[in-house]
C-alpha cells in the first residue's frame, strides 16, 4: 500500500504541468475590468460596451480607468475627435486580451455542451426545414419526450466553435470543394434526385413538355441564379445556351411556392415535393432518366458524435428520410 493518501486519486496531468505561477496570479487584474475594456475596444466605445454589457457607462469608465492604473498605461485615446479609439498599446493588449478571453468562453461552452444532454439545436437548409422537417419532427418528439429542439433554417454553417448549433443539416452540390476540418463529423444522409415540377394548371396552360429541350421555352423559375438548371441540363445532354432567363428567388422553398401558384417549373429535389406530388399541387415534368446533383450531409462536432442528443436525432433522420423516399427510385451508390 502507497504511503501517499492521495495516490489512488486521478489527476489531470494537464493541472500538473499547467497553470498560473504566482507572479502571473499578482498581476492579473480585475475580471470586470478586463471584460470592460474587451467590450469598449471591441465595439468602438464607451457607451456601446456599457450598452452591450448591461451597465451604466460611468462604470465602464471606472473599470476602464482601474484597468489603465493597473497596468500603467493610457489605453484608450481620450483627445476630442479620437472617437475613443484604442491607443497602440492599447491595440497591442485588446488583441491579446480577446483572445484569452475567448478560449475561456470556448472552455466554458465545451463544459456546458458536455454536460447537456436535453437539449439540440439544429441548423438545416431553409428548403428542408419548411418542406420537409417541419411536418415531420413530431415523429421525433414522441419518441423523446424530454428533448427541447431549436431549428434555425440556415444555409450557411453554424459556427460550432462557439456552439451555435450541436448539428447542421445541408445540402452539398456534387464537385464543391470540401474544407477538412478535423474537429468536425460528417455523414452522408440522402442523394434524392432533382425533379423539374410544375403545377397542373401551369401544364394545361402551356405546350406540351415531351423532351427536356422543351422546358427552355417555357417560365424557369431559379434560385440564386441559373447553375442549378444548366447543371440539370447538362446531366441531361441538353444546351441550355449562354442564359437561362427567369425570376430569381434566393431560396428553393420559394421558388416551391411560385411554381404551386402557376408562375413556371422550379427544380427540386424529391424529397422536397413528395406531398406536393401526392397530393396534386405539384407534378413532375417528363419520364426521363433521374438526375442527382448534391446530397444532404449531416455534420456535427466530432467530440460530441455520440452524445445523446445528436446520436438519436441522427437515427431517427436516417430512418425518416429513408421512409419518405421509400417510394422514389432508388438513389445511386
Amino acid at each position: 500500500m502507497s504511503d501517499n493518501p492521495k495516490s489512488n486519486e486521478l489527476v489531470d496531468p494537464a493541472s500538473v504541468s499547467a497553470g498560473l505561477s504566482k507572479e502571473q496570479r499578482n498581476v492579473f487584474p480585475p475580471f470586470a475590468t478586463i471584460r470592460a475594456f474587451e467590450a469598449i475596444g471591441t465595439l468602438g466605445g464607451i457607451r456601446r460596451a456599457a450598452a452591450a454589457l448591461s451597465v451604466d457607462h460611468a462604470a465602464v469608465s471606472r473599470h476602464l480607468r482601474a484597468l489603465e492604473n493597473w497596468t500603467g498605461t493610457t489605453l484608450v485615446d481620450r483627445n476630442q475627435g479620437s472617437g475613443g479609439q484604442l491607443t497602440p498599446q492599447g491595440r497591442i493588449y485588446h488583441r491579446r486580451l480577446t483572445a484569452a478571453l475567448a478560449e475561456i468562453a470556448n472552455a466554458t461552452q465545451d463544459l456546458r455542451y458536455r454536460g447537456d444532454d436535453r437539449s439540440f439545436r439544429l441548423w438545416c437548409m431553409p428548403g428542408l426545414a419548411s418542406e420537409w422537417l417541419s411536418g415531420k419532427i413530431g415523429d421525433y418528439l414522441v419518441d423523446n419526450p424530454d428533448i427541447e429542439i431549436e431549428i434555425q433554417p440556415s444555409d450557411v454553417p453554424p459556427n460550432f466553435e462557439m456552439q451555435q448549433a450541436n448539428a447542421y443539416l445541408h445540402y452539398v452540390i456534387d464537385n464543391a470543394p470540401e474544407e477538412q476540418d478535423q474537429k468536425l463529423r460528417t455523414t452522408r444522409i440522402a442523394r434524392p434526385p432533382v425533379l423539374a415540377v410544375v403545377s397542373p394548371r401551369f401544364l394545361a396552360d402551356h405546350p406540351p413538355i415531351t423532351q427536356p429541350a422543351d422546358l427552355l421555352a417555357t417560365t424557369l423559375l431559379h434560385e440564386s441564379n441559373d447553375d442549378q438548371w444548366r447543371r440539370w441540363f447538362a446531366h441531361l445532354n441538353v444546351d441550355a445556351g449562354p442564359e437561362i432567363k427567369g425570376p430569381k428567388f434566393w431560396h428553393g422553398h420559394l421558388t416551391l411556392a411560385a411554381a404551386r401558384r402557376g408562375q413556371g417549373v422550379a427544380l427540386a429535389n424529391a424529397l422536397l415535393v413528395l406531398d406536393d406530388l401526392a397530393e396534386g399541387r405539384l407534378v413532375a415534368v417528363g419520364g426521363w432518366n433521374s438526375v442527382y446533383l448534391g446530397t444532404y450531409m449531416f455534420t456535427t462536432r466530432a467530440d460530441g458524435w455520440r452524445g445523446r442528443t445528436v446520436a438519436s436525432f441522427r437515427r431517427w433522420l436516417e430512418l425518416a428520410i429513408a421512409k419518405s423516399l421509400s417510394g422514389v427510385e432508388a438513389t445511386p451508390p
